[in-house]
């Protein structure tokens, strides 16, 4: 899924998922294609499960 669709998904804002993308805050992995910047929804599932498991 694009960016957009991504943060949508985790619930915050594409901008936000630029910049843990930049300065490498979490690794979620992103498939850079030219330009273009996507995700697995596997990788987000796993980042949620990670941060909502208490």
């Amino acid at each position: 899924m694009n960016r957009k669709e991504a943060a949508r998904y985790l619930n915050f804002k594409p901008n936000t998922l630029a910049v843990w993308d930049c300065t490498r805050r979490y690794d979620l992995k992103p498939i850079k294609i030219g330009r273009s910047v996507r995700y697995r929804k596997s990788v987000l599932d796993q980042f949620l499960l990670t941060f909502l498991t208490p």
